[in-house]
C-alpha cells in the first residue's frame, strides 16, 4: 500500500493462531497437500522471463505522473503499480501518462482495506473497504491493469482469527462477480496482519473460493520473518499471479527494511523457486523512493538479483 509505515508495522503476535482458524473449516474440494508445490529442482539456466515493475509512491512525488512514468520507464522498469484513484479526472491523467511514456499498468494498490477492513464486525466499515475495492476493479479496467492487490482481514482485539477468516471471505465473495464482468483478478496478500501466516494456510483460504477470479498476491519480503520465501513461493505455487520485491535485514535490536541484495533474502533461492513454479509475471518493488540514480541502481540489482541477468 502507498502508506509503506502503515504496511511494514510491525504487528508482534505469536504463530500459535497460524493452524488454528483455517485447517478446521477446510471444505471438500480444498487444497490438500498433493497441490503444493514442494519438490526442488536445479537453478534456472538463463534470466527468469518477469517483468520489472514500480510501486508509483517510490517515483519522485514532485514531478508530474508523466514525468514519474517517463522516468520509471528510462531507468528500465516496464510496469507500474498504482494507487486507487477515485478522482476520475485524476485517473485519466493517469491513462495518459501511462500511455504517453510507453509503459503498462500491471496492478491497482487498494487503498481502504487497512482503515476499513473487510474483517470488521462494523457493516459501515466493511462498506466503505467494498467500494474502495469496486473503485480499484474499476480503475484497474480503465487502465487496463489485470490486478487488484487486497489485503483480505486483519486480527486485532476486536477481531478474532476465526472471525477474520469467516467474515472476510463473506464480503470477498460479493466482490467476485464485479471481478469477473470487469475480467480483473483480486490477489490476496499477506502483510504482517496477523492473518494467513503459513503459505498451507494461505493456498487453503484462497482455494476454498473456488475462483479464478481469486489469487495470491506474493511478497518477498515480508515473510522473512518468520519463514522463507522460496518456501511460500513453491507451496503456492500457480495461485501466484503477482508479486512485491523488497529485503529485510535481522539485527540484534530488532529489523530493518533495506534495499535488495543488503537483507536476509537468499535471492538465488527464490529465483530457483519462481522458475520451479513457471512463473512469468511482473514483480513489482516496494521499497523507499528515491531520485533517478536510485531508481537506475535500483533496477540494475534487479536484473541481477531477482531475474538473475549476469
Amino acid at each position: 500500500m502507498a502508506k509503506t509505515t502503515i504496511r511494514r508495522d510491525f504487528l508482534k503476535s505469536s504463530l500459535a493462531a497460524a493452524g488454528s482458524a483455517g485447517l478446521g473449516m477446510m471444505p471438500a474440494g480444498a487444497a490438500s497437500p498433493s497441490t503444493f508445490q514442494t519438490s526442488p529442482s536445479s537453478s534456472p539456466a538463463g534470466p527468469l522471463p518477469i517483468k520489472k515493475g514500480v510501486l508509483v509512491d517510490m517515483l519522485p512525488k514532485q514531478l508530474s505522473y508523466a514525468d514519474r512514468f517517463k522516468l520509471a520507464r528510462e531507468v528500465g522498469f516496464e510496469a507500474l503499480q498504482v494507487n486507487t484513484t477515485p478522482d476520475p479526472k485524476e485517473a485519466d491523467e493517469i491513462k495518459e501518462a501511462a500511455a504517453s511514456a510507453g509503459i503498462r499498468i500491471d496492478s491497482i494498490m487498494n487503498m481502504d482495506h487497512w482503515k476499513y477492513p473487510l474483517s470488521s464486525a462494523d457493516p459501515a466499515v466493511v462498506e466503505k473497504s467494498l467500494e474502495g475495492m469496486r473503485t480499484s476493479l474499476n480503475n484497474a479496467k480503465l487502465w487496463g491493469a489485470k490486478y487488484v492487490l487486497l489485503v483480505p482481514g486483519v486480527v486485532n482485539a476486536q477481531t478474532s482469527y476465526r472471525d477474520a477468516w469467516n467474515r472476510s471471505q463473506v464480503q470477498i465473495k460479493k466482490l467476485i462477480p464485479l471481478a469477473e464482468q470487469l475480467q480483473v483478478v483480486i490477489a490476496l496478500e499477506e502483510v504482517w496482519n496477523k492473518f494467513l501466516l503459513s503459505p498451507i494456510e494461505f493456498a487453503i483460504y484462497v482455494d476454498q473460493f473456488q475462483s479464478p477470479w481469486i489469487k495470491v498476491w506474493f511478497d518477498v519480503g515480508n515473510v522473512v520473518l518468520y519463514g522463507y520465501p522460496q518456501d511460500w513461493i513453491r507451496t503456492l505455487g500457480p495461485r501466484i499471479v503477482d508479486m512485491h520485491v523488497k529485503d529485510f535485514k535481522r539485527l540484534e535490536d530488532g529489523y530493518r527494511w533495506v534495499n535488495l541484495g543488503d537483507g536476509d533474502v537468499d535471492w538465488p533461492e527464490v529465483r530457483k523457486a519462481l522458475a520451479e513454479i513457471g512463473y512469468s509475471g511482473t514483480v513489482i518493488t516496494e521499497l523507499e523512493g528515491g531520485d533517478e540514480a536510485y531508481l537506475r541502481d535500483l533496477s540494475q540489482r534487479f536484473d541481477r538479483l531477482v531475474m538473475g541477468k549476469a
